[in-house]
C-alpha cells in the first residue's frame, strides 16, 4: 500500500497539533480553492514520491523523543488526507501509541473515510471555509453537502470536543457577518473550538483580477 506525498515536514510547533509535530502532506484534493496555499497538491510536479505507511514511519520516527517529550506526533494533511483513510489506518496500527495523531481536512469526502478512522484520531483540524453553500461553492468549486453531513456525524459520535474548526475571512467571498453565521451554525451542531483568521491575498490574486 503506497500513497502519493508532497512532503514530510519536521519540527512544526503549534501549527498542526500539540507539541512538536511532523506534517505528512498527501498529494491530491477534491476541492479547488481560489486561494489555495498548497496548490502543488493539484499539479503533477507536486508529487514528490510515493511511500508506504511503513516507509513513512521509518522516516518520521527519528523525532520520537521530541514527540514523547512535548506531547506531539504526526499530522496528516495535504491535499486531502481523508481520501487515504486505508493508508492512515495502517499507519495508526504500527505507530507508537504515545504519539498524538492529528488530521487536517476539508472534510469534503465520502463519509466512509471518516467512519474508517473512528477511534484512532487524537485531533481533527477542519478547514470549513464557510457554511453558506453558495459562498463555499464559489470559493471551492464544489458543494458542501458532504461537509455538513460529516460534521453532523462527527458531532453525534462524540468528536466535537477533539475538533478545531478553522473559520477564515476570505476577501471577495465572505464577510465577518457570514463568518458569524457559520460559527453560530456550528455551535448549534455542538462544536465549540474555532480558529478565526483572515486570508492575506496579493492584489493580483484577487477574484476581480482572475480570468
Amino acid at each position: 500500500m503506497k500513497a502519493p506525498l508532497m512532503a514530510i515536514a519536521r519540527h512544526r510547533i503549534a501549527i498542526d497539533g500539540e507539541g512538536v509535530t511532523t506534517l505528512v502532506a498527501f498529494h491530491g484534493c477534491p476541492v479547488r480553492c481560489r486561494y489555495c496555499l498548497n496548490s502543488f497538491c493539484l499539479r503533477p510536479e507536486g508529487l514528490r514520491r510515493s511511500m508506504s505507511p511503513e516507509e513513512v514511519l521509518d522516516e518520521v520516527k527519528i523525532d520520537n523523543l521530541y514527540f514523547v517529550a512535548t506531547g506531539g506526533g504526526v499530522c496528516f494533511g495535504g491535499g486531502e488526507p481523508l481520501l487515504r483513510s486505508g493508508f492512515i489506518c495502517r499507519f495508526a496500527e504500527i505507530m507508537p501509541p504515545s504519539w498524538k495523531f492529528t488530521v487536517e481536512t476539508s472534510l469534503n469526502v465520502p463519509i466512509r473515510h471518516l467512519k474508517a478512522m473512528q477511534g484512532i484520531v487524537s485531533k481533527y483540524i477542519v478547514d470549513i471555509k464557510d457554511m453558506n453553500p453558495d459562498i463555499y461553492e464559489r470559493y471551492t468549486g464544489k458543494d458542501n453537502r458532504q461537509v455538513e453531513d460529516n460534521l453532523k456525524w462527527m458531532a453525534s459520535n462524540g468528536l466535537s470536543d477533539r475538533t478545531l474548526i478553522r473559520l477564515p475571512l476570505i476577501p471577495g467571498f465572505n464577510t465577518e457577518a457570514d463568518r458569524d453565521r457559520s460559527r453560530l451554525r456550528l455551535q448549534e451542531m455542538k462544536f465549540a473550538h474555532f480558529d478565526e483568521f483572515a486570508y492575506l491575498v496579493l492584489e493580483d490574486h484577487s477574484p476581480a483580477g482572475r480570468p
